[in-house]
């Protein structure tokens, strides 16, 4: 995180933000779910397993789901070289709107999984070299790299290296806080806030700048 640009800090940011934003809904759709955060679903999936009950099969497709996001973002962002970025993003926008339409066709909890792809996807962005450089939906290590920089400064270290950190966890809670809003309003069709932010930020994405093509 540290090691980034401003532009791709803001960016970092704002795609914490709508992962947030996406979990929360895909928790409140699926009654208890996570979409992004696979140490929640972890925990449903040993719950269920010792229950038998059907609490197994939702957290353990999720968990899968994500991983294969993970896969296909990373083969994208391979393909795309020069262009990782952008296509990654429009991957996850695209899945994201793939979810919106599954809630339209009252596919219930299904309607999940391409969230959990997308999510996945979205966690390649600022992969290189086969090391994930910013982790954009798992905020216990963006937590603790916090906790970490805020001892450096208070060692007489770099005094503002924790705020990066910070930024991007208030991004997640922002996100979380607008989603917790948006499907109280109107349900799943708060996803089509995603769908829209996602898109403005591939657009955003293809017109900066490119940078050197990396190994992800």
């Amino acid at each position: 995180m540290l090691q980034l640009d401003p532009r791709a800090k803001l960016l970092a940011a704002s795609f914490s933000a709508v992962a947030g934003f996406v979990d929360v809904v895909g928790f409140l759709m699926t009654g208890g779910f996570f979409v992004s955060f696979m140490s929640g679903n972890s925990t449903r999936l040993g719950i269920g397993l010792v229950g038998g009950n059907w609490t197994a099969v939702v957290a353990g497709g999720l968990i899968l789901s994500f991983v294969i996001g993970v896969v296909v973002g990373a083969s994208v962002g391979r393909l795309a070289r020069a262009s990782k970025e952008p296509a990654i993003l429009g991957l996850v926008t695209g899945l994201l709107a793939l979810s919106l339409v599954m809630h339209w066709l009252d596919l219930g909890v299904l309607a999940a999984v391409p969230l959990a792809l997308a999510m996945g996807a979205q966690n390649t962005v600022f992969a290189e070299n086969g090391e994930v450089r910013v982790g954009l939906t798992y905020m216990t290590g963006t937590l603790v790299k916090l906790g970490k920089r805020i001892t450096v400064a208070l060692w007489g270290g770099e005094r503002f290296g924790w705020v990066p950190f910070l930024l991007l966890w208030l991004g997640l809670l922002a996100g979380a806080v607008l989603g917790a809003a948006g499907f109280a309003l109107f349900g799943a069709n708060a996803l089509i806030a995603a769908v829209g932010a996602m898109l403005v930020l591939t657009v955003v994405s293809v017109a900066g700048p490119r940078g050197r093509s990396e190994r992800v």
